[in-house]
């Protein structure tokens, strides 16, 4: 009979340790989420490689081989979404409003105030 009620306790030792909790399951180091970037702050570049800064309200856009600024001016979020930039051509020493809207993080379509129509591309 001993080795009946000793197997019987066993028994009964292995379901209630199965039922201990031994504290939450380690936590794992998740990797670093990058937040998402705010409206038009940023670099973006057109399709040419010309590179335009969005930064506190100031605009620039620059070549990227010799670094030299085409135009400068500033920019105004009108709505969500919606950007109206003024800015100086530097090359014709013109002045124009160009209206953007954001089309998501990574695209940013935009139209002149002569019609001209482009698309920037957000770089990271």
């Amino acid at each position: 009979m001993k080795t009946t009620t000793s197997l019987a306790l066993l028994a009964v030792s292995l379901s209630l340790a199965s039922c201990v909790n031994f504290g939450p399951p380690p936590i794992r180091q998740q990797a670093a989420i990058r937040p998402a970037s705010q409206g038009v702050e940023g670099t973006w570049a057109d399709p040419n490689g010309i590179i335009s800064t969005f930064q506190g309200g100031a605009f620039s856009t620059r070549t990227t081989d010799t670094n030299q600024v085409l135009a400068s001016g500033t920019y105004t979020n009108t709505s969500p979404g919606l950007v109206e930039i003024n800015m100086t051509s530097m090359v014709r020493k013109t002045q124009s409003k160009v209206n953007c809207a954001l089309v998501n993080s990574a695209q940013l379509n935009c139209t002149s105030d002569s019609g001209a129509q482009f698309s920037l591309a957000r770089r990271s």
